[in-house]
């Protein structure tokens, strides 16, 4: 099977498979669907970057497809989403770790994992709408990510509804990657350098905090890890942090950096759909590589 769009939609099922969410949302459910299945024509939604009619239209044609999935029919689009309304988000958190399944084994260490943030903007009002109304535009959502250097994996998020901080959000974000897969190095920039995000890696998370201090008028340097920062600041590593906003160029170059949703929530779960679509995708093109180089490989013959 060399389609990716099949062993995309593979890989997904799978992934929502073994999460924790439940076949069927409640025991008065018409059964027609299972959530998996519903979760992974969403995925595919964000996969293909296109709204709930155009998937439902698309997925009409595709037979192979419906056999992959199991659909004898497919949903209307509005079944799409009224799951997506209902589903918690907190689905998504254990959606990640079953992605990460698939790159680590049990208790295998990242080498170095950088944190970014980005935002993402709501694309149903436009600019001149709002000039000539007088009414703002929503903010836009403020992401915040962890990647692995070496496999370029999303090992960890978190999102806010309003600009904040980048140290409230990083104080979230490493102890959610902690949890996920533990790191040796985290590398961050500037606007992470405290004492707190330091104090917080090296003592309770067992790992160095690579981060640049801040040039400020003052001479004097606060807090005696910042201080150790100024000898075992490694720059060959910090600018491996690059990578993080990598990690944002493709995501919003291939899945779209507008959020089509209108309300707070589903505008979340959107956003955390195409994180997640990004881990899924890597996993099929890196397999899709591994099986390319076993099938290329020469076979030598035994001479007697």
């Amino acid at each position: 099977m060399s389609n990716k769009y099949l062993k995309f939609v593979d890989t997904a099922l799978a992934v929502s498979g073994k999460s924790h969410l439940s076949i069927y949302s409640c025991k008065y459910s018409k059964r027609k669907y299972t959530q998996h299945q519903l979760l992974t024509l969403i995925l595919l939604k964000e996969y293909l970057n296109v709204d709930y009619r155009s998937i439902v239209e698309l997925v009409e044609l595709m037979d192979k497809l419906k056999l992959r999935i199991g659909l004898k029919q497919v949903p209307h689009f509005t079944t799409l989403h009224k799951f997506i309304t209902r589903l918690k988000s907190v689905i998504f958190r254990s959606l990640l770790q079953q992605t990460l399944k698939l790159f680590y084994s049990y208790s295998e260490k990242i080498d170095i994992n950088a944190i970014d943030s980005s935002g993402f903007t709501s694309g149903h009002c436009s600019y001149y709408y709002s000039f000539r109304t007088g009414k703002k535009r929503r903010s836009f959502l403020k992401v915040s990510i962890s990647v692995d250097t070496d496999k370029f994996i999303i090992t960890g998020f978190t999102i806010s509804g309003k600009p904040v901080h980048d140290t409230k959000h990083a104080t979230t974000l490493l102890k959610q990657c902690d949890k996920n897969r533990k790191s040796i190095y985290y590398v961050m920039d500037k606007g992470y350098d405290s004492e707190e995000i330091h104090s917080l890696v090296r003592e309770k998370l067992d790992s160095i905090a690579m981060i640049p201090l801040r040039e400020r008028k003052r001479k004097k340097i606060k807090g005696k890890y910042r201080r150790r920062m100024i000898q075992d600041f490694d720059r060959v590593l910090y600018h491996v942090r690059n990578l993080a906003e990598t990690m944002f160029s493709v995501i919003k170059r291939k899945y779209g950096e507008e959020i089509k949703a209108r309300k707070y929530w589903n505008q979340l779960k959107e956003v955390k759909a195409k994180l997640l679509i990004h881990n899924l995708d890597r996993y099929v093109k890196v397999r899709y590589i591994v099986q390319m180089s076993i099938s290329t490989k020469p076979k030598f013959a035994i001479i007697k």
